[in-house]
């Protein structure tokens, strides 16, 4: 059987659609990969490309996008509501058939190597392939964000992993590593005041006595006059979908808010949506067996 890799890389363009779809075009056509799914977001100005292969096509396909990305990208230029450090922001490497972490691990640390020495682009590596502890969580490499790089990287223990110890000048940096799969899912609320979305993901997220495995973050979507409520799942099977919608539902409640919709970012397993799907209709012993797929 063959080897099968997921890679999901976050690109810091979701406004010039033909930027976009030359980024993606690096994952058509191309024989053992598949793209699976893209989407951008012009408040986020962030694009999440999923695609699927087996690992050194899917990692060449990679290589090529983020030497479009770097190209195109200009992060001097650059504004949206995500934080970014660089053009080809993240880009997480999660194993799905016959492959392990552990390989997943070293195609991440090949596929950093490949990007520093192909285009003189420093890399960090993060969460299994974190080279330090204080590496291993994605915000606290990204912090500060392309503009506050260059003091970052004058001190010793930010140092890239791979590649110049100076930010591209207008690519920033990439960050790459291995990962189990995790949920991006959006809650927008039917206000506009930010604060309420801030208050709301400061009190679910994880790293401030909230939900475990849950990361949050509050945003204004100019596009909807929205705040939104903005997650990673890290773990579906800690905490699923259906109670961080409830846990925000609850608090937006107490501020006298309620939620507008919901938005997922790029794929999620289907035992998520079939734990999702059972919690809300109450069905016992419901499970992928009881789904036709067609």
């Amino acid at each position: 059987m063959k080897k099968i890799v997921e890679c999901v890389p976050n690109f810091s363009e979701g406004r010039d659609l033909a930027k976009v779809e030359h980024i993606v075009s690096a994952f058509r056509g191309k024989a053992d990969v598949k793209l699976l799914d893209y989407s951008s977001d012009r408040d986020h100005n962030r694009m999440v490309v999923t695609a699927v292969g087996e690992p050194q096509t899917l990692q060449a396909a990679v290589v090529e996008a983020v030497g479009i990305a770097v190209q195109e990208i200009d992060l001097t230029r650059h504004h949206g509501e995500h934080p970014r450090m660089g053009a080809a922001d993240v880009i997480p490497f999660i194993p799905l058939h016959d492959m392990t972490l552990d390989e997943a691990d070293a195609l991440a640390k090949s596929t950093g190597k490949l990007l520093a020495d192909n285009y003189d682009l420093p890399v960090y590596l993060y969460e299994k392939s974190a080279s330090a502890d204080h590496r291993s969580n994605l915000a606290e490499v990204r912090k500060g964000e392309f503009e506050g790089l260059p003091a970052k990287m004058q001190l010793p223990e930010w140092q890239p992993d791979f590649g110049p110890a100076h930010r591209h000048p207008t690519a920033g940096a990439a960050i790459v590593g291995a990962r189990m799969p995790l949920i991006a899912f959006n809650v927008n609320l039917n206000t506009a005041d930010l604060t309420i979305a801030k208050a709301i993901a400061k009190k679910i997220r994880f790293s401030d006595g909230g939900l475990p495995c849950v990361k949050a973050k509050g945003f204004f979507l100019n596009a909807t006059n929205q705040a939104q409520v903005s997650m990673n799942l890290t773990d579906y099977t800690q905490t699923g979908i259906y109670q961080v919608v409830e846990a925000i539902r609850a608090e937006a409640n107490s501020y006298g808010v309620a939620i507008a919709n919901c938005e997922l970012i790029g794929l999620m397993p289907l035992q998520a949506m079939t734990d999702t799907f059972a919690q809300y209709l109450g069905l016992a012993n419901f499970g992928e067996k009881q789904v036709l797929k067609l």
